[in-house]
């Protein structure tokens, strides 16, 4: 079996609000799977049951073979989580947020000065000693990337990786993806941008808590005749409000 994360009748509720209803999917080792939705389809809530942040109402999450309830720390081991709303303190700099990270990813001294010195390589002169807040956010992105995968996790999530980021920010931001897949990293990444879900290996289409369509971006195009995944994604929508 190559399926290295397998999520079965996934399932949450906030008192009578079913945020999640009951989805069902895998991932397969070495895959960049796309999880397309709008805002508040669910997307945060799955990918935050699936890393153990929070606990689930039903259902069951293997990672490797183990299971998120009973076998947290050890999954936590091999996971890298980009939240969407909370990936670096605002008022550190860049710098002090790899250090802080590196230090929580049991870095030595000498590895987190070494890590610095790689991420600042790669951007403007003195970026890394601003405050998050004054930092562009393509690099500021780039920082989070980076300070996620300082453990060198098996298995990345990425909740809206891209958000706010300029076209050209973004093209490389999947450019980093592809070399991570290159590296034989699994990766979920979620995203509300159509355009943008084309990059991944496979779809997955969130609409109202429930996966209402899957499959590969060229073999949905085909399956429903269109010419973008935006149009396969109004007409699943379409299909499924209907039903």
């Amino acid at each position: 079996m190559n399926d290295l994360i397998r999520v079965e009748n996934l399932t949450k509720r906030f008192g009578s609000f079913v945020a999640v209803r009951g989805i069902d999917f895998s991932i397969r080792r070495g895959e960049i799977l796309g999880f397309l939705g709008p805002n508040g389809a669910g997307k945060t809530t799955t990918i935050r049951m699936i890393n153990g942040l929070l606990r689930m109402t039903a259902g069951t999450v293997t990672i490797a073979g183990l299971d998120i309830r009973r076998d947290r720390r050890r999954i936590k081991e091999m996971i890298g989580y980009m939240s969407q709303r909370f990936s670096l303190y605002p008022l550190l700099t860049g710098e002090e947020n790899v250090e802080f990270f590196a230090g929580l990813s049991g870095l030595s001294r000498a590895g987190i000065r070494g890590a610095i010195r790689s991420l600042a390589d790669r951007m403007p002169p003195g970026t890394l000693k601003q405050k998050v807040t004054d930092i562009p956010p393509g690099h500021r992105q780039q920082i989070s990337l980076f300070s996620c995968l300082l453990g060198d996790p098996r298995i990345i999530f990425l909740d809206e990786p891209t958000s706010g980021v300029d076209p050209r920010n973004r093209r490389q931001f999947w450019q980093d993806i592809y070399a991570l897949r290159s590296r034989g990293k699994t990766i979920l990444v979620t995203t509300h941008s159509l355009d943008e879900a084309e990059y991944a290996d496979r779809i997955l289409i969130i609409h109202r808590g429930k996966i209402i369509e899957r499959g590969e971006p060229a073999r949905l195009c085909a399956r429903y005749r269109a010419d973008s995944i935006e149009e396969v994604f109004l007409q699943a929508v379409e299909k499924n409000e209907t039903a």
